[in-house]
């Protein structure tokens, strides 16, 4: 399992990114998403987008930071411009334990950096957390979040120009009603 916690989530001036962060945990591979700050709105959002587009992503709110990271059992991997580069450090985190991914909000508490098994770098100079969570996703499952189904309501078909959306909903009722016209 693969979990990301958001930490420092000001409700006013981080939904837009922390929503952000859900969505790309979300698409890339992510399991689940625990945020440290109460935000039933950002649930809600988050969980009309699973509905619709499909997967089983969750997310909670209100999560006290240092009881989930002083009880995972599992790697903690704390994304930071301060730790040691991606590429050099990904393959001594162990594929066969559940994976804790912390980023930031505000200014990450120091005790973070102690707890991490795994203080990691996408960059070395100031970046987005949504940046550093695609691309620590990216290579931990190998591009793979590009072929994932997730069998959704709706499913956007790639095209040159233009938006193609599939919706499933809208066409099992229209094939029932050509299959039962009498119905």
């Amino acid at each position: 399992m693969i979990a990301v916690l958001r930490l420092g989530h000001r409700i006013h001036r981080d939904k837009r990114i922390t929503t952000h962060v859900a969505l790309v945990a979300r698409a890339f591979g992510a399991d689940t998403m625990y945020v440290s700050t109460k935000d039933a709105a950002l649930e809600t959002s988050i969980n009309a987008i699973v509905k619709q587009f499909g997967g089983s992503f969750s997310i909670t709110t209100g999560v006290h930071a240092k009881t989930l990271l002083s009880s995972w059992n599992g790697s903690i991997v704390h994304l930071t411009m301060y730790g040691l580069p991606l590429e050099k450090t990904i393959g001594d985190i162990p594929h066969n334990k559940d994976v804790l991914l912390v980023i930031g909000a505000e200014k990450v508490p120091g005790y973070v950096y102690g707890v991490a098994d795994y203080n990691i770098a996408v960059g070395h100079q100031p970046h987005s957390e949504v940046a550093a969570l695609a691309l620590f996703l990216d290579r931990w499952f190998k591009g793979a979040w590009q072929t994932t189904s997730f069998d959704g309501r709706i499913t956007i078909v790639p095209c040159e120009r233009g938006k193609h959306v599939l919706d499933h909903s809208k066409q099992a009722r229209k094939e029932y009603a050509v299959n039962n016209p009498k119905s």
